[in-house]
């Protein structure tokens, strides 16, 4: 048993997998296994990876084309997972040099810890640094943002594996078993991590570090990139589930909170121009189901921003919020995207087909 297992899945991840395994190879920690897991590549991967496992035992490499989508491939790993602490990463990604030791010593100071992920430097195909990634950092503050967009950095995350096995979790379905089977969720592609990770901050304490412990790349071939609105309108839907199942075990009044996410950055749009009732029944039902403390406050004064649809009032509220709180780059993009939809002809405006009926 290694003290920490990295899964990484590919598919024609050239010509960035061999950056991201000698990211791990580097590593200042060496008590690691590599499992990289393809998906039936065809641009010379899978050979890359066999050639690099042929020279270091560490590496594991598995086939695996018949899985259905990214989260029966993410599945797969987990169960040839036998490790401490599960690390994860993209075969785009780069991974910190002392990434594993950083995260090892985290572990050993908050050993209570289900999830520890962190932030990332944003780089394009050519590996020059175009963004940064932050994330919430407490427990408290990754479990009230969860219901609104995914606050957790996937491929910078690392989890107790012995966690997560109790917890039976899986990519991609229903680990909180609180709603009736026929209003589960399943997702075999587009936000897997968001539902798996959503779930675990609601179940058990996860956090992020404050400091970057990948690099992130984005190029054409991103899920992200590729299919943006699909993956947005998944992500809504993932949100809706996360919501109801925990009202549904905790006993508390359901609520939508759709008109208060943000994924990507975009505001959704259902039609009215009012929200505040909602938002209502949403802060009481968080309030009682978290408990009260300073990150959820924080969290709701947000979203009570988006309560508003009126140009002039959502301003001021801003105003207030940044006054009183501060305010992070997704937080700005958030409303600056609301108040210039029409400047940007609804660039990151998202109007579910509800809205449009």
């Amino acid at each position: 048993m290694a003290t920490v297992d990295v899964m990484m899945p590919v598919r024609n991840g050239l010509p960035f997998l061999p950056e991201a395994v000698d990211s791990i190879r580097n590593q200042t920690f060496s008590d690691w296994r590599l499992l990289v897991l393809d998906h039936g590549s065809s641009d010379g991967s899978l050979e890359f990876a066999r050639h690099c496992a042929e020279s270091d035992q560490r590496i594991s490499v598995s086939s695996h084309p018949e899985a259905a989508g990214i989260a029966e491939l993410r599945n797969i790993g987990l169960a040839k997972c036998d490790c401490h602490i599960l690390m994860l990463q993209d075969a785009d990604d780069v991974s910190f040099p002392n990434r594993m030791e950083t995260v090892i010593s985290a572990f050993q100071h908050s050993p209570e810890l289900l999830v520890l992920g962190g932030e990332a430097e944003v780089i394009n195909p050519e590996g020059r640094r175009i963004g940064y990634l932050a994330a919430p950092r407490e427990v408290a503050a990754v479990a009230a943002a969860s219901f609104f967009y995914f606050p957790i950095v996937h491929p910078a995350a690392a989890a107790n594996f012995a966690d997560l096995m109790h917890l039976d979790a899986a990519y991609g379905k229903d680990i909180m078993y609180a709603v009736p089977p026929s209003e589960s969720v399943r997702v075999g592609t587009l936000a897997e991590d968001y539902i798996l990770f959503g779930q675990l901050a609601l179940l058990g304490p996860c956090a992020n570090l404050p400091l970057p412990l990948i690099r992130y790349r984005r190029h054409p071939e991103s899920t992200g990139v590729r299919s943006p609105r699909d993956q947005i309108g998944q992500a809504l839907k993932i949100s809706r589930f996360l919501a109801k199942s925990f009202c549904l075990k905790n006993g508390l009044e359901p609520f939508d909170p759709g008109p208060f996410c943000n994924h990507a950055d975009h505001v959704f749009d259902f039609g009215a121009r009012d929200y505040s009732e909602q938002f209502q029944v949403m802060a009481a039902a968080l309030r009682r189901g978290l408990g009260p403390c300073q990150a959820l406050e924080r969290e709701l004064a947000f979203r009570e921003i988006l309560a508003t649809r009126e140009r002039g009032a959502m301003t001021m509220r801003f105003l207030r919020f940044l006054l009183a709180y501060g305010a992070s780059g997704m937080e700005r993009r958030t409303v600056r995207n609301w108040l210039l939809k029409d400047l940007r002809q609804g660039k990151y405006v998202y109007r579910p087909r509800e809205a449009a009926a």
